[in-house]
């Protein structure tokens, strides 16, 4: 069997319920592979885990962060105790060009999650060109990705990779069933939105997540649907409720609205699905490509069609007019108004593109989806003659 060591980015500890999507992502695909590959992860020291221990089973090793340098020399010399066939770093190009010093010979991959890391500030185009040129495989989360880097470095093409993202169905049920439909109600009444047709916004409140422009479209939304009501689930920093610049707007914006938004700062990630239970429509208005998009999947896992922005990876989750609708980047205020607008004053609409939003889920966007193509890239990848 194949020793694999996953290296996280050391941002979050692994598992946390504060972590970003990267570690979510090791933490539910990893497991999922300890029948047919040998696995350990590395992850952040912290006073609430062990150094060593297990996430779902999986070996796991956990080193002290002071910073990237730092953490990744602590992560290599394991490394070299461990000799394991393969290394997969996780969305952080510089950690390759470490472990590659350290274990020339051993097979280094990169798995990239957004363009965060791949642009300015965090690296040059040089150094990402290094990264990418030292790493034996890169792994993407979408063709958006793909597209993004061969645009720039044609000569990676051949090694870039797509493995779309998931999520657990048995976290996210759908709405329409009856007793998700009982919940739903009782969960409404709890929070004084009993009658309220809920949009909904769930994701760190960053500019370029675009909520402005959807607090700048309420009043022509309202003028259709008066009882409309706008739920923003998050905050600028993950398990922080601390406000930033571009929050405190946000809150000014909605002041001319404040019996139609409601703020719910940070919440953990397993108390999200009883969120999406209340929404009529999930709304992402990125205002910048985006790798992936995993919102729009939990969105869809859960019986919500999804209004998003056409643009980056969401383009290849989102199916315009049967799982929700992708609107023109350029003309976000006024297309967010309209095709909200649509689906709040159509439920039987909500319904249709709901449940085939589920079955796209089903059918293509699984974590156990994720886990078999991740052991069908490795075992094809490390054919003897590859190397």
């Amino acid at each position: 069997m194949l020793r694999i060591a996953v290296v996280t980015p050391g941002s979050f500890p692994i598992p946390s319920v504060r972590s970003s999507s990267v570690e979510r992502v090791v933490e539910h695909v990893v497991p999922l592979v300890s029948d047919r590959l040998s696995c350990v992860i590395f992850g952040r020291a912290s006073k609430r885990v062990s150094h060593t221990g297990d996430v779902h089973g999986v070996p796991c090793y956990r080193v002290p962060y002071k910073n990237g340098r730092q953490y990744i020399e602590q992560v290599g010399k394991q490394l070299l105790r461990l000799k394991p066939d393969l290394i997969q770093v996780e969305n952080r190009p510089r950690y390759v060009l470490a472990l590659k010093k350290r274990m020339p010979k051993t097979p280094v991959w990169l798995y990239l999650h957004s363009v965060s890391f791949i642009t300015k500030p965090s690296i040059s185009p040089r150094k990402l060109l290094q990264c990418c040129h030292q790493a034996d495989r890169i792994i993407v989360n979408s063709h958006f990705l793909k597209e993004y880097l061969v645009q720039r470095y044609a000569e990676l093409e051949k090694k870039i990779y797509v493995n779309h993202l998931g999520v657990d169905l048995s976290q996210f049920a759908s709405r329409w069933e009856a007793e998700e439909l009982y919940l739903r109600e009782k969960w409404l009444k709890q929070h004084g939105l009993t009658g309220r047709k809920v949009m909904m916004f769930v994701g760190r409140l960053k500019e370029q997540k675009g909520v402005h422009h959807l607090l700048r479209a309420m009043r022509s939304i309202l003028a259709k649907e008066p009882s409309a009501m706008l739920v923003i689930v998050g905050g600028a920093y993950y398990g922080s409720h601390r406000k930033t610049t571009y929050v405190r707007q946000l809150e000014r914006l909605a002041k001319r609205f404040a019996q139609h938004v409601r703020f719910v700062p940070y919440i953990p990630y397993h108390e999200i699905a009883s969120w999406y239970r209340i929404a009529d429509v999930i709304v992402v208005p990125s205002v910048r490509n985006e790798a992936f998009g995993l919102v729009n999947v939990e969105a869809m896992a859960a019986g919500i069609p999804v209004v998003a922005t056409r643009s980056g990876g969401m383009r290849e989750i989102v199916e315009h007019g049967v799982t929700g609708f992708l609107v023109d980047p350029r003309h976000l205020a006024k297309e967010l108004e309209r095709y909200i607008t649509v689906l709040l004053g159509n439920p039987l609409l909500q319904e249709q593109m709901g449940r085939l939003g589920r079955q796209r889920v089903l059918e293509h966007f699984t974590w156990q989806h994720m886990a078999d193509r991740w052991v069908d890239m490795i075992r094809f990848g490390m054919e003897p003659h590859r190397y």
